[in-house]
């Protein structure tokens, strides 16, 4: 049933490009019908040779030249055929691999982190191919192979319906032979996809983690795990493969029993009666072998089509996938002042887990919250939560008091700048990667949010200056450099309300002095959260809220919590405690 729910969605997909299908039909019957007819021509040109001395080389003649003119036929209408076949293949998978991507940035980011990026690369990449490559076979091998089927009965049957009846009660034996195979390897075709997703995300989690890799010497236990999935990748495609290659042959053996019963019958009707003559023996057992043909050649390829649908369904899994859920009445924050309240909040990542309980905040415009607190505590779990990159399980969060619910998740994030603890720059430019959250950007612009940033004196001097195009990940700058560039990205986008995670935690004491001196002006007046590990950076801050298992347990100015002699003035003496 999952295949057939599989092959129903992807004729959906095709069904676009049906004007092309439709010529495609037209370029089979024609190519089919030429193929069929030479056979025709030869038994007429076997039929003028009726003996030695008596041969019609007049009208065999004729015969050859009209069969060079259908062959040149045939040849070209296979080739139109096969190109619109193609067209129609190419463009579906286009839009299969669009329309994937495209749901990648409409899935909640929960789905995201739950499932290897390398195994969601893999989908877009190697199983949308997969579906291309079976589209390709399929259509090729079904056209011509539908044609092929009916216009040999119906030739076979006006030569002769005895022997025709033969060649279609045995020639469907070889179809349940190949549906049998067909039915026991498809579970390893869908097993031989998964371990090559599998494969994938091991390859790029290792390939964009090769420091630690080399910093542990772990290359050669890498290698070994890496070796244990491809060899269980190797035995299960080579059993998937061997399988499915099982069914040609067995159908080959069908056809060639159905063959030969065609001439044994056809000679004793030749022998026994004038009805069928040598010539029209010899046109049956062509029109036998074509029809066979088509069942063979789609026995060929059924490992790729097997693959295509097992392909298929890790595709449709992923475009079936929840979209992330936006209300229908949407409210909008026209000048957004930054007041935040949260009410009540509960949430957890898995519901046995409880993280956040209960936790409420008011925050007013303009207030600069310092967020400290133990590892795993919640501190970037809140900041999940007021992103809308997760939704809360019970609770309000609003800003001016809308709901954020009740807004779009683009006119929130509209009203945040954002920099995080992991720096993220794409293949590009420097001046394109500034230019990333603010798009109407000025060139002056950049270089004012970069000078405001610090990282103007390294920009100059690299060998472009802001025109200098960086590697994916920005792999041919240093940490602090790149951290500086996010920075700068995030000071361009002048937003209401900053949420700095960690953002300074790559950049050197004396530089991060003077960022800090940059996001205290441009902190002035707007909502900040800061989330920090070193405490001595956010001493300045109006309100430090200190979490522990999901909730605040203090909160005060640095002077007030220290007073308090709790938590935070463990956590911050720890710091500097020297037997620590």
């Amino acid at each position: 049933m999952k295949n057939k729910s599989s092959v129903i969605k992807i004729l959906k997909r095709v069904r676009p490009y049906s004007g092309y299908l439709v010529l495609t039909i037209i370029s089979a019957v024609i190519s089919v019908s030429l193929t069929l007819y030479i056979p025709v021509l030869v038994g007429q040109a076997i039929d003028n040779i009726v003996d030695k001395g008596q041969v019609n080389f007049e009208a065999i003649a004729y015969i050859l030249i009209v069969i060079c003119a259908g062959l040149v036929g045939v040849t070209s209408f296979q080739w139109i055929m096969n190109y619109f076949t193609n067209v129609i293949s190419l463009r579906t998978v286009r839009d299969l691999r669009r329309d994937v991507f495209y749901k990648l940035n409409k899935v909640p980011l929960s789905y995201i982190d739950t499932h290897p990026h390398g195994d969601l690369i893999s989908r877009v990449i190697n199983d949308v191919d997969a579906v291309g490559d079976g589209l390709t076979q399929l259509f090729l091998q079904l056209f011509s192979g539908i044609v092929t089927i009916l216009g040999t009965l119906v030739f076979m049957l006006a030569i002769d319906w005895r022997i025709a009846l033969i060649v279609v009660v045995l020639t469907p034996l070889s179809l349940f032979v190949a549906a049998f195979i067909g039915k026991l390897t498809h579970n390893r075709f869908i097993r031989q996809q998964s371990l090559q997703g599998d494969i994938s995300s091991f390859v790029e989690e290792y390939v964009g983690n090769q420091r630690l890799v080399k910093a542990f010497a772990y290359e050669n236990n890498s290698f070994e795990d890496f070796e244990r999935l491809n060899t269980e990748l190797y035995t299960t495609g080579f059993k998937a493969q061997f399988a499915g290659a099982l069914a040609n042959p067995c159908t080959r053996f069908v056809n060639a029993m159905v063959y030969a019963a065609v001439g044994i019958f056809g000679a004793l009707s030749v022998i026994s009666s004038s009805a069928l003559t040598i010539g029209g023996l010899s046109c049956f057992l062509t029109y036998a072998n074509q029809y066979t043909k088509p069942f063979n050649e789609i026995t060929g390829v059924l490992t790729q089509i097997q693959t295509a649908l097992a392909a298929a369904g890790r595709v449709f899994e992923v475009l079936e996938a929840e979209n992330e859920i936006e209300c229908e009445n949407t409210k909008t924050v026209s000048q957004c002042k930054g007041n935040i309240k949260i009410e009540n909040v509960s949430f957890s990542y898995s519901p046995d887990k409880p993280l956040i309980k209960n936790f409420s905040l008011d925050v007013k415009s303009g207030s600069h919250i310092a967020i400290v607190g133990p590892t795993g505590c919640g501190k970037t779990t809140f900041i999940n939560l007021l992103m809308r990159f997760y939704d809360t399980d019970s609770g309000t969060i609003s800003l001016d008091g809308v709901n954020i619910k009740d807004m779009t998740r683009d006119e929130l994030r509209s009203h945040f700048g954002m920099v995080l603890q992991d720096s993220w720059l794409f293949k590009g430019t420097i001046m394109e990667n500034l230019r990333y959250g603010n798009e109407n950007a000025s060139d002056d612009e950049i270089v004012a949010a970069a000078k405001s940033a610090y990282a103007h004196s390294f920009i100059r001097r690299m060998p472009n200056g802001y025109n200098t195009v960086i590697s994916e990940g920005g792999g041919n700058l240093s940490q602090g450099q790149k951290q500086l560039l996010c920075i700068a990205r995030a000071m361009l986008t002048n937003p209401s309300v900053l949420i700095l995670d960690e953002a300074t935690s790559s950049i050197d004491t004396l530089t991060e002095r003077r960022v800090q001196k940059a996001f205290a002006k441009m902190m002035e007046g707007k909502t900040s959260f800061v989330v920090a590990h070193r405490l001595s950076t956010i001493k300045e801050s109006d309100v430090i809220l200190v979490m522990k298992d999901g909730n605040i347990v203090e909160q005060g100015s640095h002077e007030q919590l220290l007073a308090q002699n709790g938590f935070y003035s463990t956590l911050y003496n720890s710091q500097f405690d020297k037997n620590s």
